[in-house]
C-alpha cells in the first residue's frame, strides 16, 4: 500500500518530480561521461608508456632497483618464469638486459644505456621498428646495434659506421665490444634518444658475460584491471626473492601526474553533485513542509510516524531511481559509441601525440564499477538530503500539524 501511495504522491506535482529527476539524470550523465573519459585516457596513457619502455610489471632482483648493477640478475629459464607463463592475465613476457656503458667513436665518448631485448617479441609489443629513421631493424642473431638519433648526432654516425662500447660486466669482468650500426631510431623522449643503444639480448649477454640471466622480466597484463590482482599473485609466488614492480613504481612521475589530475576531476564531480544536492534537498524539504496538515490527519487517524517516514523515504527513492534510470538511458549509448569509436585528436595536438609514438585518440572506459560508483553517490546524496525532512516528521505534533502553517513548526 505504501508503495502505491508513494508512487501517486510523487506525481501530484508532476513538474517538480520531472525537474528533480532530470537534474539528477543530467548530473549522473555528466559525471559518468567525465569519469569514463578520464579513466579511459589514463588507461591509454599507462599502456602507451608501458609499451614504450617500462612495461606494466617488471620482475627484478631485490637489490637491482637501488644498485642498477649488472651483478643483480634473474635466471632466464622456464623454471623461473613458469609461474608467470601460467597466469592467464599475463599477455606478454619480455626478457631484458639493461645496463650502462661508455660509448666511443673517433675522439668522442659519452655514457649510454644499453638495452638488450628479444627483438621479435619487443617489436610486436612496442613497435620499435616503426621508430626507425634509417637502416633496418635487428634480427635475433645480429651482432649489430640500433642507436638513437641523439647518439648518432653526437658521434656523427650513420648506418654502417662502428661504435665501441666499454663497461663493467658480470662479477667484475670487462665488457667491451665493437659494433656496427644497423639502424638509427627516432625517439620522442630526448633522454632516451640521446642515450639508448639497442641490441639483441644474446649479444648483450655476451657483452656483459651474464650467461643465461637477465636484469628484468617485463610483463604486459590484459586487461589492465587485472594488474593489481596479478601483482599480488606474483608477490605471493616469488616472495622476497624477486622484486615485483608495477608501472607506478617504475614511472612515479607519471603516477603522480595521473593522481593529481584524477583528484581535480573528482573534486569537480563532487562540486557538481553538491550543487544538485541543494536542489534535491529543497525539493524533499518542500515535499515535507507543504504536507504538514496531511501528515497530521494521517497521524490522527492512527498511522504511525515510522510509516510516514517510510512513505517519504519511498517517494524520495522513487524520484532518485527515476533520475538514475533516465541518466543511464541517456549515458550508456553515448559511452558505448565512444568506447567503440574513440574521440580522435586533430591538428597540432594529434601530431604531437603521433610523434610520441602514441595513438591520437581519447578512449572511453566502459567499466561497470565506475557506473556503480556514480549510482552509489546519487543514493548517498539522497539519504543525506532526507535526514532533515525525516527529523521534522519525527518531531511533528498532531495538534500543531492539524492547524497547519506556522503552528506545524
Amino acid at each position: 500500500m505504501l508503495l502505491k501511495l508513494a508512487w501517486r504522491n510523487i506525481w501530484r506535482q508532476k513538474r517538480r518530480t520531472i525537474l528533480t529527476a532530470a537534474a539528477l539524470a543530467l548530473t549522473l550523465a555528466l559525471s559518468l561521461f567525465m569519469r569514463s573519459l578520464q579513466e579511459g585516457t589514463y588507461a591509454n596513457n599507462i599502456e602507451n608508456a608501458a609499451r614504450f619502455y617500462t612495461g606494466l610489471i617488471q620482475l627484478q632482483h631485490p637489490e637491482f632497483a637501488e644498485s642498477n648493477s649488472i651483478d643483480d640478475l634473474l635466471p632466464m629459464d622456464k623454471a623461473f618464469i613458469g609461474p608467470v607463463s601460467s597466469n592467464p592475465a599475463v599477455d606478454r613476457i619480455l626478457p631484458r638486459i639493461e645496463s650502462f656503458a661508455l660509448a666511443a667513436s673517433g675522439d668522442k665518448s659519452k655514457g649510454v644505456m644499453v638495452l638488450g631485448v628479444d627483438t621479435q617479441a619487443e617489436d610486436s609489443y612496442s613497435n620499435i621498428s616503426n621508430r626507425l629513421a634509417k637502416g633496418e631493424f635487428l634480427s635475433p642473431d645480429d651482432e649489430q646495434v640500433l642507436i638513437g638519433e641523439g647518439v648518432a648526432r653526437y658521434f656523427g654516425l650513420d648506418v654502417g659506421d662502428e661504435l665501441i662500447l666499454y663497461g663493467q660486466g658480470y662479477r667484475g669482468q670487462t665488457a667491451a665490444g665493437l659494433y656496427r650500426v644497423k639502424g638509427i631510431l627516432d625517439f620522442p623522449v630526448a633522454q632516451l634518444d640521446n642515450q639508448l643503444v639497442y641490441m639483441p639480448i644474446a649479444l648483450a649477454q655476451t657483452l656483459y658475460s651474464t650467461g643465461e640471466q637477465v636484469t628484468a622480466w617485463v610483463l604486459d597484463i590484459k586487461p589492465l584491471g587485472q594488474l593489481d590482482t596479478t601483482e599480488t599473485q606474483l608477490r605471493q609466488t616469488y616472495g622476497d626473492e624477486v622484486n615485483v614492480w608495477d608501472w607506478q613504481d617504475l614511472a612515479p612521475e607519471m603516477a603522480q601526474q595521473i593522481l593529481m589530475d584524477k583528484a581535480g576531476g573528482i573534486f569537480i564531480m563532487y562540486l557538481l553533485y553538491g550543487v544538485v544536492g541543494f536542489g534535491l534537498f529543497a525539493t524533499l524539504l518542500m515535499m515535507t513542509l507543504e504536507r504538514q496538515r496531511e501528515f497530521g490527519v494521517m497521524l490522527a487517524t492512527g498511522m504511525l510516524k515510522r510509516k510516514i517516514i517510510t512513505l517519504i523515504g519511498l517517494e524520495s527513492l522513487m524520484i532518485g531511481l527515476l533520475g538514475i534510470v533516465i541518466g543511464m538511458v541517456i549515458t550508456l549509448p553515448v559511452l558505448v559509441w565512444f568506447y567503440i569509436n574513440p574521440i580522435a585528436l586533430t591538428g597540432e595536438t594529434a601530431e604531437l601525440v603521433l610523434e610520441m609514438g602514441w595513438d591520437p585518440i581519447l578512449p572511453m572506459a566502459l567499466d561497470p564499477m565506475l557506473m556503480l560508483d556514480q549510482i552509489i553517490i546519487v543514493m548517498v546524496l539522497l539519504v543525506v538530503c532526507l535526514v532533515y525532512p525525516m527529523w521534522r516528521v519525527r518531531r511533528l505534533e498532531v495538534v500543531k500539524a492539524l492547524k497547519g502553517g506556522g503552528y506545524a513548526k
